[in-house]
């Protein structure tokens, strides 16, 4: 008795394991066996600009699956497959002699191939509705939008950081089979809908999107550059406006078979790459100076003071030479206004000395240099700035002038930024809102402020300063009659392996309007320009075709 209870016992045991311990696990592995799924692909998130211009939007195609097991002809089907498909029929046939219970043959193909395949009528062939990217403006905006894999989710730019928000939920549909995987006579069919991504609305506006474009293409050819870069703002929040790099690609014929060249043409270099920036960063070290006078903390600065005449400067015995080779003429007796205008790098080789380290880096980490600026966006780079602790005046001198530190483009734009935006950092940013996938809801990001660089009178002084390198200065190229311009230039030399590369520069320019209440700022920045070099030359020219267009696109009013 005792031994039949106890079997009795073990055998209830047994069931209770069977039907709820591991009762979900079988019904789960039962109903895998007489089903069969195909999959329903979600309609990505729409990309658009400022105004609801599509960017990115989606095509209607489809994906073709087999199952080998249930296929009746295999010779017949791989020959069908491989002629619709342009595809190896020794492979496919190869493929539907295999074990595996389903092949995907092809992908994001057109309806008509579709109704072809199904003319056919071949057991064991499927299809199901995917989608293809496809991108309204070609190359515009390239760099930043980023592409798709072929089954649809992000892999570079835009679409890779905010894929949890554009990629939905994707459906399938059910129906039974037999065990090899052949439908029932009468098959059960269950329908589950796919969920559609939620589209994303950017700052960039499109139209100033195009007219960037159309500048920074031009200068790219008649320079000779090996490449161009440009980055238009909104000064007041960082909302990133317009983006250019060249050369570029086109996003709806992306070169996948040469990952080389791919990735050198979809890197967003103003965001991933650093360099030298010369002497618009001057912007920094005169901000930093005119906030610390105000404080009554250095009088390196005051709009009496006058620079020592001299062209040169030695410290630590390195040579500091200014550009123009007059030793008591063009760059003698200068203040700080016409120390910019002249972009005379002695007199910000006194500042930053003046400043001293701890002072300088206070300014130099507020700015964000040697750190992100919290980009939404992958990869950005970190820049270069020498620890406080190992810089020694030689340095801290050169980065006065915008030598002995490497900034990312975006890094600059933002400092230059926040030093004419009454001293504000915001994060910047790509993305304004959301929106829901029906396009009836959504929401706005909120602009967030990272840091109180300056104060509002620092930089009122700092904006009127930059409007006369404009009027008067280095930036001249850059005036618009009955338009308020402000903005800097820069020519650094290129460092190769440690060492100067002869003849090779970086001509940039950073400018902004109306001078007295910023809407816009942009960075041009021209790589290794060929024959003239200078940023004024070369660099300032295009921020003006820049803002005369938005002038136009905006219709906004001369200066009264």
């Amino acid at each position: 008795m005792l031994a039949i209870t106890f079997i009795f016992f073990l055998i209830l045991a047994r069931l209770f394991y069977v039907q709820v311990v591991w009762g979900k696990e079988l019904i789960y592995k039962a109903t895998d066996q007489w089903n069969r799924e195909i999959p329903i692909i979600a309609r990505r998130g729409l990309i658009t600009d400022v105004n609801g211009e599509i960017l990115a939007g989606n095509t209607t195609t489809y994906s073709v699956f087999v199952r080998p097991r249930a296929v009746k002809d295999t010779e017949y089907t791989a020959t069908i497959l491989s002629g619709l498909f342009s595809l190896d029929v020794n492979i496919i046939l190869e493929k539907l002699k295999s074990k595996v219970s389903e092949i995907t043959v092809a992908r994001q193909i057109n309806k008509e191939l579709v109704e072809k395949l199904v003319s056919y009528d071949m057991p064991g062939v499927y299809y199901s509705r995917d989608n293809s990217r496809n991108y309204t403006y070609n190359e515009t905006l390239c760099q930043v939008l980023g592409f798709t894999s072929s089954d649809g989710s992000g892999l570079t730019g835009l679409e890779k950081y905010y894929n949890g928000i554009l990629s939905g939920k994707n459906g399938e549909i059910t129906y039974t089979t037999d065990i090899v995987g052949i439908e029932t006579e009468n098959p059960v069919v269950i329908y589950n809908e796919a969920t559609a991504g939620n589209g994303i609305k950017l700052t960039v506006d499109i139209d100033i999107q195009l007219a960037a474009e159309q500048a920074m293409k031009k200068v790219y050819l008649s320079s000779g550059a090996k490449a161009v870069s440009c980055v238009v703002l909104d000064p007041q929040d960082f909302g990133i406006l317009a983006l250019v790099n060249q050369p570029s690609y086109d996003l709806n014929n992306v070169p996948r078979d040469d990952p080389e060249t791919l990735n050198a043409l979809s890197r967003n270099v103003l965001v991933s790459d650093i360099y030298e920036p010369g002497s618009t960063f001057k912007i920094v070290t005169a901000a930093a100076n005119i906030e610390e006078h105000l404080r009554g903390n250095n009088q390196a600065f005051s709009n009496s003071y006058v620079f020592n005449g001299s062209r040169t400067r030695t410290v630590d015995g390195t040579k500091i030479k200014c550009w123009s080779s007059h030793e008591n003429g063009k760059h003698s007796n200068q203040t700080l206004a016409e120390a910019l205008n002249n972009s005379c790098n002695p007199c910000f080789t006194d500042i930053a000395l003046s400043l001293g380290s701890e002072t300088f880096y206070k300014y130099l980490q507020a700015f964000g240099f040697g750190n992100v600026t919290g980009i939404d966006f992958n990869g950005e780079a970190l820049g270069m700035l020498v620890p406080q602790t190992a810089v020694r005046d030689c340095d801290l001198a050169r980065i006065g002038f915008g030598q002995t530190v490497a900034v990312t483009g975006i890094q600059l734009a933002c400092a230059a930024a926040a030093c004419v935006n009454g001293g504000n950092y915001y994060t910047p940013h790509f993305v304004k809102g959301i929106v829901s996938a029906d396009g009836k809801t959504g929401g706005n990001f909120s602009p967030v402020i990272k840091n109180k660089v300056i104060s509002e009178k620092a930089s009122e002084i700092l904006r009127g300063m930059l409007e006369g390198v404009v009027t008067e200065g280095s930036g001249k190229h850059a005036f618009i009659e009955g338009y308020r311009v402000g903005g800097k230039t820069g020519t650094a030399q290129k460092f190769e392996d440690g060492h100067i590369a002869q003849g090779k520069y970086v001509s940039s320019f950073v400018g902004f309007f109306p001078a007295d209440k910023p809407k816009y700022l942009a960075l041009i920045i021209v790589d290794e320009p060929q024959g003239t070099y200078y940023g004024s030359a070369v660099a300032a020219p295009v921020a003006k075709e820049i803002f005369e267009n938005i002038i136009k696109i905006k219709n906004i009013e001369r200066y009264q």
